[in-house]
């Protein structure tokens, strides 16, 4: 019985005998990003600010606009300062929160000797010397509360080693105040050295402004706690994962109402992106992964009454609800995207359930170029699952023709594999070029239920293999699939996919494409920054030779001891200041390659971390990602 099932079929624009024109790489770099700041007071107008890439100088420009709820006025503006409100300043508009780094603790070879003031030497004692891609200098990130008036500043973890807001992505979003701006709500990993890196507990602390004193809100649970906010009617909100250790744990809505915690999602089978509360306090907005889109959902709010939480999905649609900006009278105010629309901000009523565009920085531009069709299947795993597989045809596709096809592979590798518009992995223009990609939510994505989620972990070369090879094998059945042409591609845990396949695909792929991928999991273990992920992922240390979780993992589902295997020309991507998968792994395997004698290339970027994020280091990215294509599909 033929194990894919077609349930749709979206053909999102142009008839394949027409013949428009496609994105190129030039176009996607013309292409504006679409950030909205917030609401008018009074909800008439949408402030928001495009960033437009400028490659010729190397860097993003920014401008500023107003837009009427419908759509209709755009506006443009000098900044945005003052437009919305400042939730930054206190109530009583006496203080403002900021944020600075503050010297704490000795590292460099200055703070230790003098007279060596051009020195160039760190000191560590412990772990967590770098992170994400900047060497601990031995400044912190903290809170600070200034007095408007006095201009005084109070720091609110004096002297302490810890970060607010937290590192490397942490803004302003960590600390708020309290309803009657007596109080300062932050979010910290209070642990130093060798014991940061190991954890994920970071907590929610409270630090009163009269007494000075600060208490810590979450002390029992011993994961994440982020992204705290209030209620209209003054419940402290947080979204909390409960394993220490687990960075892609369950994310669950937190309420605390009358010295009760309320875990308003711990019954639903899913995890929590963000999330709003309505105006009127009696329900919570938030977005999740479903089903390979991330939609609007809404929960019920009960407090301590015997009512029924209910979880509901607002929103269904080959599109992902990229974040909430807020409400207008019945309507939500959302960001969107999809496989070949950049961000946009949309109006969406909760009555009549219909849409509205309120931006449209980018229509002219895509008015010009034919889109991509894309096809949503399930296929069958072989341990009897059903999974769902994007399939992204090219523009003008006619189905008469065979088409050279790479298999996608997430990153993670616990992201979500959704309706995503990157001005990397870009679908859209993989697909122009002439590629039919195969995205398959292999086991380990959010989306699907939390056992779904969860299976990827300490099985990072099992399970999540045989998904990738169904999905490949499926869809290559089809007629207009050139089965002879088949490449892979992938970043981070889809860069070490690219790997593992490399040594046991058995002839099915011509070319891979790994960017930033783990190669050897024992050196990643050694080398990593945060070790409580490689902990969690594979079981533990490699030299716990009695731990038989570890040892399986780092025997079998090592790509190393599988190069022997290898045979197919690779091209390797890598960032010099990636501390989350250091450089090195990208070295081994392309060293590898070299001395096996197999067709390689390695793109060294030198000021990158994992990700890619200059213009003109993106546009070689792109160029040489096409150029390797070329020469080997």
């Amino acid at each position: 019985m033929k194990k894919i099932l077609i349930l749709t079929l979206s053909i999102l624009g142009i008839n394949a005998h027409s013949q428009q024109k496609v994105m190129t790489k030039e176009l996607l770099w013309q292409l504006g990003r679409v950030s909205p700041i917030g609401l008018s007071e009074d909800g008439k107008y949408l402030y928001y600010k495009v960033g437009t890439p400028d490659v010729g100088e190397n860097k993003i420009n920014t401008a500023y606009y107003s837009v009427s709820i419908d759509g209709k006025r755009v506006k443009n503006l000098e900044n945005a300062d003052g437009l919305v409100a400042d939730k930054n300043t206190g109530p009583g508009n006496e203080y403002v929160l900021s944020h600075e780094e503050v010297k704490i603790t000795k590292v460099l070879g200055k703070d230790y000797y003098e007279g060596v003031e051009k020195s160039d030497v760190y000191i560590y004692d412990e772990l967590d010397y770098r992170h994400w891609d900047t060497w601990n200098n031995g400044t912190f990130n903290h809170v600070i509360l200034t007095n408007k008036k006095t201009q005084e500043k109070i720091d609110l973890l004096k002297d302490e080693p810890y970060h607010s807001p937290q590192k490397p992505f942490g803004g302003d979003e960590d600390y708020i105040w309290s309803p009657d701006g007596k109080k300062v709500i932050y979010v910290s990993k209070k642990k130093f050295g060798t014991a940061y890196a190991l954890s994920t507990n970071t907590d929610l602390y409270e630090y009163d402004i009269d007494t000075k004193q600060t208490k810590n809100l979450t002390e029992s649970n011993p994961g994440y706690d982020t992204h705290p906010s209030f209620s209209p009617n003054g419940d402290l909100t947080w979204l909390q994962m409960k394993h220490d250790g687990y960075e892609a744990d369950k994310n669950d809505i937190i309420v605390r109402h009358r010295g009760m915690d309320i875990n308003l999602t711990a019954a639903w089978d899913g995890t929590v992106d963000s999330y709003v509360w309505s105006k009127d306090g009696k329900k919570i907005y938030f977005t999740a992964p479903v089903d390979g889109t991330v939609q609007l959902f809404e929960v019920n709010f009960p407090g301590v009454t015997k009512i029924a939480v209910n979880v509901k999905q607002l929103t269904k649609g080959d599109f992902d609800v990229t974040g909430i900006v807020g409400f207008v009278d019945n309507r939500v105010i959302l960001t969107r995207t999809d496989f070949n629309t950049a961000t946009e901000v949309f109006s969406y009523d909760l009555k009549s359930k219909k849409w509205l565009q309120i931006t449209h920085v980018n229509d002219a531009l895509y008015a010009k170029i034919g889109k991509s069709k894309f096809q949503k299947r399930y296929v069958t795993t072989t341990d009897g699952k059903k999974m769902l597989v994007w399939v992204i045809l090219p523009p003008n596709f006619d189905p008469n023709k065979k088409y050279p096809t790479l298999l996608y592979c997430q990153g993670g590798p616990q992201s979500a594999l959704t309706q995503f518009y990157s001005f990397r992995w870009n679908f859209q223009l993989i697909a122009a070029e002439g590629y039919i990609i195969v995205a398959p939510n292999r086991r380990g994505m959010p989306g699907f239920g939390v056992e779904w989620n969860e299976a990827i972990s300490k099985d990072w070369g099992g399970q999540p293999m045989q998904d990738y090879l169904t999905a490949i094998d499926e869809v290559s059945k089809e007629p207009y699939v050139d089965s002879k042409r088949l490449g892979a591609i992938g970043a981070s845990y889809g860069g070490y996919s690219i790997y593992y396949l490399a040594g046991i695909h058995q002839n099915r792929f011509k070319s891979f494409i790994a960017h930033c991928g783990v190669f050897d999991l024992e050196s990643m273990y050694g080398t990593t920054e945060e070790v409580f992920f490689t902990n969690w992922d594979s079981g533990g240390p490699y030299w716990e030779k009695d731990n038989a979780v570890a040892r399986k993992t780092y025997a079998e589902f090592n790509p190393k001891n599988k190069v022997a295997n290898w045979n197919t020309p690779i091209l390797i991507f890598h960032g010099g200041i990636d501390y989350r998968v250091p450089i090195g792994q990208g070295q081994e395997a392309f060293q590898a390659a070299q001395l096996l004698g197999i067709k390689s290339r390695f793109v060294y970027f030198p000021d990158e971390n994992h990700w890619v994020t200059k213009p003109q280091n993106a546009k070689v990215w792109q160029g040489e990602f096409f150029r390797w294509l070329k020469e080997t599909l």
